[in-house]
């Protein structure tokens, strides 16, 4: 969530006429994030976080959007969208397609407990279960022929030694295949700041435009690499031990899977490396945007690979 596109009140307060929304009291953009355009939009009525799509067409949204709807009929924690007056999820603001949510109870934790950690496995395996009746369907465009991509043009930025790294990381991925591991719809970037806490409980997941179908355990493995880790990229066994148990309170992981824990820690923990290097050294234009420091998942990566005990 970043602020790309510009939004003035006088842009905002004819669209919101095409919406049953009342009249606007305040327009504030929202700077954390790194992909999409965010405000939060407060009217008579309440308040609700607009969102402006930077990369994603409107005819590329209805696998997110109807995803969104589809889980809070489910009872998933998500901010369902709002449709217009002409019952459409998906409108038009400043040449961007754009969605409109209503804000969730609770708040961004920068430091969660290992009973918040509990909630948020629990919510994550009854996500995973809900939207196993989820029939669209949508291929992770950020999975190894993405990471194995971006990587080749991060080398030459890196030094020698990090580079290596890097490329053994991304060579280790290709030598395993979890094909017979369960897939569906995953969230893919279920960090800290996509998840909203009331309290100890889950007020709400939020950010669904990286969705898509994908090894299930993957989802997992992200999760728990940025609500369990501590600065120094270690985690903390006993946050995880919390997420993992109360997961599996729900959906119970199969031998398999638990073979292929260790393998997928380090695949989710690539995975936002290379983003990371990639908004580092290629920025995206923004008013309000910033890069998120590549070096932590390099060093998470690193403690992973020392690590003996998973906490399964």
């Amino acid at each position: 969530m970043s602020v790309f596109t510009t939004v003035e009140t006088s842009d905002l307060i004819p669209f919101l006429q095409r919406y049953s929304l009342g009249q606007l009291l305040e327009l504030k953009g929202i700077s954390a994030g790194v992909t999409n355009t965010n405000y939060f939009v407060t009217t008579t009525h309440g308040k609700y976080v607009l969102t402006l799509f930077e990369t994603l067409r409107a005819d590329e949204l209805p696998f997110y959007v109807n995803l969104m709807v589809h889980l809070a009929q489910h009872g998933i924690a998500v901010a369902a969208p709002i449709a217009n007056l002409q019952h459409q999820y998906i409108d038009e603001l400043n040449g961007k397609p754009t969605l409109l949510v209503p804000c969730l109870p609770g708040a961004v934790i920068e430091h969660p407990n290992a009973e918040q950690c509990a909630q948020v496995g629990e919510m994550l395996a009854q996500m995973h279960l809900a939207a196993a009746s989820y029939t669209a369907h949508m291929p992770n465009p950020r999975g190894p022929a993405w990471w194995s991509e971006i990587a080749t043009t991060m080398y030459p930025h890196m030094s020698e030694a990090d580079a290596a790294q890097l490329h053994f990381e991304v060579q280790l991925q290709s030598e395993h295949q979890h094909d017979s591991l369960p897939k569906g719809v995953i969230h893919a970037d279920l960090f800290r700041d996509n998840a909203l806490m009331n309290g100890e409980h889950v007020g709400g997941f939020i950010d669904f435009y990286y969705a898509c179908n994908d090894v299930l355990l993957y989802d997992l493995a992200i999760t728990l690499n940025d609500w369990c880790v501590l600065e120094n990229g270690d985690i903390d066994a006993e946050r995880a031990r919390a997420m993992l148990s109360a997961y599996q309170s729900v959906r119970t992981l199969s031998s398999d899977e638990i073979a292929a824990w260790p393998i997928l820690l380090r695949a989710a923990a690539l995975r936002f490396w290379v983003s990371r290097l990639l908004d580092f050294y290629q920025p995206a234009a923004g008013e309000m945007t910033f890069a998120k420091d590549p070096s932590h998942f390099q060093r998470v990566i690193s403690l992973h690979a020392q690590r003996q005990d998973f906490w399964l």
